[in-house]
């Protein structure tokens, strides 16, 4: 069995390696890892890192910066693992949790689960990051939207982390391209019945000054996707 790690990068230079080395040092056991490098056209010289890297990934570079969504659809068409899961590049998440993430589908509990940053048992890591307050507020926000246009009580709706079978996630059409993706990822999984898993992740928030990249910007692009995809 094999799970296919996608990674979107865009101008992520000083985390890149140290993120590679992270995906590389966990053990799975018996499943193989195929991590897909997708540069979204950086220009902070994280391509030229990532084609210097020595190591056996499948590497994808797009030619013009076309958004998040569209570098983990790039990523998804190449992916080859039974298995797929999302991995940001930007060390806010940990991929030690991917053993628990894989747990329940291969007892064939499910065939999609999420991680939450939400859940009572998550937790922030280094303790000496915090989630900015109009962060918390914002995902706070989605998530009782989400909850109350879709029926259902998840604990988070934006989490890097989710992790599918591979036929599963190749079944559910996505138009968006940017940040938008995940939330009409999850809208169509929703529609469509799956059932979702979701459990407590590791999280370690960034600052802007770190390089974080969405806004709240990003966050009304997600209301107006919820409500689009559900009527």
């Amino acid at each position: 069995m094999k799970l296919s790690i996608i990674v979107p990068v865009y101008n992520e230079k000083n985390t890149i390696k140290e993120i590679i080395k992270k995906i590389e040092g966990v053990n799975l056991g018996n499943i193989k890892k195929e991590i897909i490098l997708v540069d979204d056209f950086s220009i902070d010289g994280s391509r030229e890192i990532i084609k210097k890297l020595k190591g056996n990934y499948v590497r994808l570079f797009h030619k013009k910066n076309s958004g998040k969504g569209a570098a983990l659809k790039t990523g998804i068409k190449a992916a080859t693992g039974e298995f797929i899961i999302f991995q940001d590049s930007d060390l806010e998440y940990d991929p030690e949790d991917y053993k628990k993430l894989l747990k329940p589908i291969l007892e064939n509990r499910a065939g999609i689960v999420f991680g939450s940053r939400f859940s009572k048992k998550s937790k922030l890591l280094p303790k000496k990051h915090t989630m900015h307050p109009l962060h918390w507020i914002g995902n706070k926000g989605l998530i009782f939207i989400f909850n109350i246009l879709y029926g259902t009580k998840l604990t988070d709706v934006e989490p890097c982390y989710k992790l599918f079978k591979s036929d599963v996630l190749k079944s559910v059409d996505v138009n968006s391209n940017g940040f938008e993706y995940d939330i009409e990822l999850m809208c169509r999984i929703v529609k469509k019945g799956h059932k979702i898993v979701q459990l407590p992740i590791r999280y370690s928030p960034r600052a802007f000054e770190e390089g974080k990249k969405i806004s709240w910007k990003d966050g009304i692009v997600a209301c107006i996707t919820m409500i689009k995809n559900r009527f």
